[in-house]
């Protein structure tokens, strides 16, 4: 960092007419003076300029001038400073600057972005607007989601907090921005009828082991989809969970599949109930059959559990689409893939597993988040003992 100095500087009329102001920022890290200039078109807009200057050194506000753009900023800061241990959150960050921040707020000088500027920004990509794809087509948007706000927030957040760092900003002004609430979504969860229903329709058709499998072990889908062989235990049967298959899109357009870390980046394992093992067992004996019956030498060659009849992983949206059309036939269409996992864990509570363990099996990075989560099942809970209870009193009263 540049040591900073309190010298007045020099103000001198230049052959035009401009008046310029000399200043000493301070020295650079060889000991070398930093010298700048302002001008203006007299002599007391220069004066100002460069009392405002030293004024801003003396406080600690003074940020070295630059005419580099927000979107030239972004490019700088996701490859040098862009650190994080999930390539899933770096091709995520570099999506939503190409799709979401440069076409719209790129322009915007560094120092130039205000709280306001962000704030009208947000509003707008909450509105219905048109997004720009890879292949240079234009796509219509809903508009953002108030998670999709938050998200882009975090990343201009990272940025402008780096900004500071280099002495670009004195300020961050995501600070400044009022973020719109995140609305929880509305849990669904199987009842024993819509679990009969759901398990009669899926019956004979593409996923169901899949779709058995998780409604019994919570997983997530992008940790079902990923999920290795080399992962059961039979023997113990047991399931260790430690990665995900996460789709990520491309900046030349599509998307490629990669494995990576779990959510809370620890390792788990769950022993599900036996018909799991049972269902994985039918579901290797049928991709033997697929793998004895393939030319191709690179059948499955990441040993997943679940793949397609020629062993490559499958799709997530393909998944989350055929779920929605199986749900939807059954009178729930509001019902997401993520229920499946809600469903597991409402009915470990209402077993009687102890909340520590349904976290665990769940993955969850603490065991207040679950009780958080599923209160409403607990409470449930704790009104039917207390009619249980009623009951046995009456009983005893006669």
């Amino acid at each position: 960092m540049a040591k900073r100095s309190n010298k007045e500087g020099s103000i001198r009329q230049r052959k035009k007419g401009l008046w310029e102001g000399r200043y000493t920022e301070g020295r650079d890290e060889n000991g070398k003076l930093i010298s700048r200039s302002v001008y203006g078109k007299t002599r007391d807009q220069v004066v100002a300029k460069l009392a405002k200057i030293r004024a801003d050194i003396d406080s600690g506000e003074y940020v070295t001038p630059t005419d580099i753009t927000l979107s030239e900023w972004l490019d700088i800061w996701a490859d040098k400073y862009l650190d994080s241990p999930k390539q899933s959150t770096k091709s995520q960050y570099q999506y939503q600057i190409r799709t979401h921040i440069k076409p719209y707020i790129g322009n915007y000088k560094l120092q130039q972005i205000t709280a306001p500027i962000l704030q009208d920004y947000y509003k707008t990509m909450m509105k219905p607007h048109k997004i720009s794809c890879s292949d240079k087509k234009e796509r219509e948007s809903k508009g953002l989601s108030a998670k999709s706000i938050k998200n882009l927030n975090s990343v201009l957040h990272g940025a402008f907090k780096q900004a500071i760092l280099c002495n670009y900003r004195h300020d961050n002004p995501c600070l400044g921005c009022k973020l719109p609430r995140i609305e929880k979504k509305e849990m669904h969860t199987l009842t024993d009828d819509t679990m009969k229903a759901f398990f009669k329709e899926i019956h004979g058709k593409p996923y169901e082991e899949l779709f058995m499998v998780d409604v019994f072990s919570g997983l997530r889908e992008s940790e079902i989809i990923g999920l290795t062989w080399d992962c059961i235990d039979f023997k113990q049967q047991i399931i260790f969970i430690s990665k995900q298959l996460k789709r990520e899109r491309q900046a030349e357009g599509g998307n490629v599949y990669r494995f990576d870390s779990l959510k809370n980046g620890k390792t788990r394992s769950v022993t599900p109930a036996k018909i799991v093992f049972d269902i994985l067992k039918n579901v290797r004996a049928k991709q033997n059959e697929l793998k004895l019956a393939s030319s191709d030498p690179g059948f499955n060659k990441d040993n997943l559990v679940f793949t397609d009849r020629n062993g490559n992983h499958l799709a997530s949206p393909t998944v989350y689409n055929n779920f929605k059309a199986r749900a939807k036939a059954i009178g729930l269409p509001d019902l997401r893939f993520h229920d499946l996992r809600h469903t597991y864990a409402t009915l470990s509570i209402q077993n009687g597993d102890e909340l520590k363990t349904v976290s665990e099996n769940l993955g969850h990075f603490s065991v207040w988040f679950t009780a958080d989560t599923y209160a409403h099942v607990t409470q449930r809970m704790k009104k039917e003992s207390a009619d249980k209870m009623q009951a046995y009193y009456e009983r005893i009263s006669k």
